[in-house]
């Protein structure tokens, strides 16, 4: 397998440029950028290709401009691969929700492509053993089921607002269409409408309800967090609806770890 240097070699003698070509085409792109990390002297692209030198992100721009190369190629190259994100993305556990943009610059996904023809989406089912073969997909191709009123959002490792419905490091879909406040009609507390708030001091899921002035946002029953009452909508917007969550069970810390008993509760008040 090629190193990062070799292939960039390679595709230097492919396009038929010397290495003074590339320092002048740098030294252009570091001009229109006023910035001169993207200059790349002789000496530096010949230990970049022989010696295993990896370039800086500035410098591997500057090759990808003048190869004409996809720069997140060229980061492939290095051992990054955007495209794997989604495995890596649990490494950290921010505190607080917030919008989740890590995947972004994803361009295919591993999906299904071929089900098990008795897979019945009626019965509850190994959905691992239904799949009978997986394929990366780019991404363009899924661009016609795109709803641009839907956003994701994170449930921060210590935001226990929605707990025990949406623990902490839950995924959340949220549908920005669907930003009025409903009030009543539901039949249990699964049917009431969750949303994605965002306060002065971050974002939170919760249920809301409207005063005149105010929006209360209301956690569940079972959580230690309290109750709030701010300003609407200066102080509090409602982004949308959560319409979706995907979440792992048994994997986070246990809340017992940081949540006070109802004992302890009823004494502090």
């Amino acid at each position: 397998m090629f190193s990062g240097g070799h292939n960039l070699r390679a595709l230097r003698e492919q396009l038929g440029l010397t290495m003074r070509d590339v320092e002048n085409a740098s030294a252009r792109v570091a001009e229109k950028h006023r910035n001169d990390e993207f200059a790349i002297p002789p000496s530096r692209l010949s230990d970049i290709e022989t010696k295993g030198v990896v370039p800086s992100v500035y410098r591997l721009y500057a090759l990808a401009v003048i190869y004409r190369r996809d720069f997140l190629e060229l980061l492939s190259w290095y051992g990054i691969d955007l495209n794997v994100v989604a495995n890596d993305i649990d490494m950290a556990l921010p505190t607080r929700s917030h919008f989740s943009g890590a995947l972004a610059n994803v361009k295919a996904v591993e999906v299904p492509i071929r089900i098990d023809p008795s897979f019945d989406p009626r019965r509850t089912a190994n959905f691992g053993r239904m799949v009978e073969q997986w394929g990366t997909v780019p991404l363009a191709y899924l661009e016609q089921f795109k709803n641009c009123n839907y956003t994701y959002g994170y449930i921060g490792s210590e935001d226990l607002t929605m707990y025990p419905i949406l623990p902490p490091g839950s995924f959340v879909q949220v549908d920005e269409s669907k930003d009025t406040i409903v009030e009543g009609g539901w039949r249990s507390e699964y049917e009431r409408p969750i949303y994605f708030v965002e306060t002065r001091g971050g974002h939170t899921c919760c249920w809301c309800t409207l005063t005149r002035d105010d929006i209360i946002l209301q956690p569940h029953p079972l959580s230690p967090v309290a109750a709030r009452a701010l300003r609407f909508p200066t102080e509090a917007e409602v982004i949308g609806q959560v319409v979706g969550v995907a979440m792992r069970l048994g994997e986070w810390r246990p809340v017992y770890d940081s949540v006070p008993s109802l004992k302890e509760r009823e004494a502090l008040n």
